[in-house]
């Protein structure tokens, strides 16, 4: 099978990422209170938000565990959106990748991974990466998507394709769980964790319009012009707000004392 292409976030989408894929704040309480069931009760406790991109999640993760908080992230534009929108007394974000954590050895009590493993091209020497600047003990939360295990989300429903899509670019979780295991960091738990939110059909299209989730990078025009127009006519019925439950994996791994 060959790679998925490289999704370009200088280009286009780091200039619609933060407005399309920005979270609700019950959404980000709900990924903090996740993450404590797992962390060391500790405190403060050093994180890696690795792939930060806007720094949509960064700031909580300071604010939760204490910081300090490193966002690492390899596009530049991403960055300069983060720096400009996401600052934080307790957050430095930085230019990196997974191949290239720019941290010292035993560094961090956490590492976080949202939305961004499925992008790392060399997944052996990230791996190796995470288990370097990681402390003994440390915990490592890995948020989906898995493509084995692609859960139905709201918006698929409209684009039916995506799916597949998904199913193709995203890593088996077997696979995943074996190559951190080869680093030392043991899979601790996976799970799924249920996302509700509240907010119009309107907001709602409008968000997905962007085109900011990145999974539309690897669909043909014609897939996407057809799912806006399904959208649109479920916008047309629908003039109230309306709660969306979306369920997301995570798998938590932990380095060996």
């Amino acid at each position: 099978m060959s790679e998925p292409k490289k999704v370009d976030y200088d280009g286009r989408l780091h200039t619609v990422y933060r407005s399309g894929r920005a979270l609700q704040a019950n959404v980000i309480r709900t990924w903090m209170e996740t993450f404590t069931e797992y962390a060391s009760p500790a405190r403060p406790l050093t994180a890696l938000d690795l792939g930060s991109g806007t720094g949509r999640l960064s700031p909580a993760l300071a604010e939760e565990f204490g910081g300090p908080v490193y966002g690492v992230e390899p596009s530049a534009g991403m960055l300069g959106e983060a720096r400009q929108h996401a600052a934080h007394h307790a957050v430095t974000y930085l230019e990196g990748s997974a191949e290239y954590v720019p941290l010292p050895d035993a560094s961090c009590d956490l590492a976080v991974l949202f939305l961004s493993w499925h992008h790392v091209a060399d997944k052996p020497r990230g791996a190796a990466e995470f288990a370097r600047v990681l402390r003994p003990g440390g915990t490592m939360f890995v948020r989906g998507a898995v493509g084995d295990r692609v859960p139905d989300l709201s918006w698929h429903r409209f684009f039916p394709e995506a799916r597949a899509v998904e199913e193709r670019i995203f890593p088996r979780l077997d696979d995943t769980v074996d190559l951190f295991a080869a680093v030392g960091l043991g899979e601790a738990a996976y799970r799924r964790v249920e996302l509700r939110r509240v907010e119009s059909m309107a907001t709602w299209a409008e968000r997905l319009r962007t085109r900011s989730i990145s999974t539309f990078e690897h669909m043909s025009p014609d897939q996407i012009e057809a799912g806006f127009a399904r959208l649109d006519h479920a916008v047309a019925e629908h003039e109230r707000d309306v709660e969306f439950a979306d369920d997301a994996d995570l798998l938590v791994l932990r380095r060996g004392a």
